[in-house]
């Protein structure tokens, strides 16, 4: 995935996975991931919006500059055609442009991540279901729920200490 998912501690990989011996915590996981994306893909979302404004803006200037001297661009004649040419030609608008496909990339990958986690609620709903139908019957001890969802907890805390030694690791090495 993106660095962006992995600065927000969003590991897409883990998260649509299914532990289907805890699926108790995987439900009180789900909301919380489900919340975490959709605000990753809204957040993308501005991104690719601002990119779309600066690219147009950037490309109305750019137009207005060879308007004003057609000659420094190799224009003889000034026809919307011959302008809108010598725009695309520009690595000013080129710039642009490669960051709003780069914005919408973004959005499409953090669109279809939205997507995935929902596809992950519906397995668990299907799971849950042939859990009470005794698919997976056979004697167990009930689980402590209260238990597990500290170890889950706790799991991730240590996972977010090991991202911040990282960063700072990274950190230090640029700043060398």
């Amino acid at each position: 995935m993106t660095d962006r998912f992995e600065k927000l501690g969003l590991d897409y990989e883990r998260d649509s996975t299914i532990d289907a011996n805890a699926l108790d915590v995987e439900w009180l996981k789900q909301s919380e991931l489900m919340r975490s994306y959709a605000k990753y893909a809204a957040y993308t979302q501005k991104e690719l919006d601002m990119a779309k404004e600066r690219l147009n803006t950037g490309k109305a200037e750019i137009e207005m500059k060879i308007r004003q001297n057609p000659k420094a661009y190799g224009l003889e004649k000034v026809t919307d055609a011959a302008v809108q040419s010598a725009v695309l030609l520009q690595d000013e608008y080129q710039k642009f442009s490669r960051l709003y496909i780069n914005a919408r990339y973004e959005n499409d990958i953090a669109n279809a991540v939205v997507r995935a986690i929902d596809q992950k609620k519906t397995a668990l709903e299907n799971l849950v279901k042939l859990l009470g139908a005794a698919y997976f019957a056979g004697p167990r001890i009930p689980r402590n729920l209260s238990v597990e969802w500290l170890k889950e907890q706790e799991r991730r805390n240590q996972n977010k200490k090991i991202r911040m030694s990282k960063q700072r690791t990274k950190t230090r090495k640029r700043d060398e």
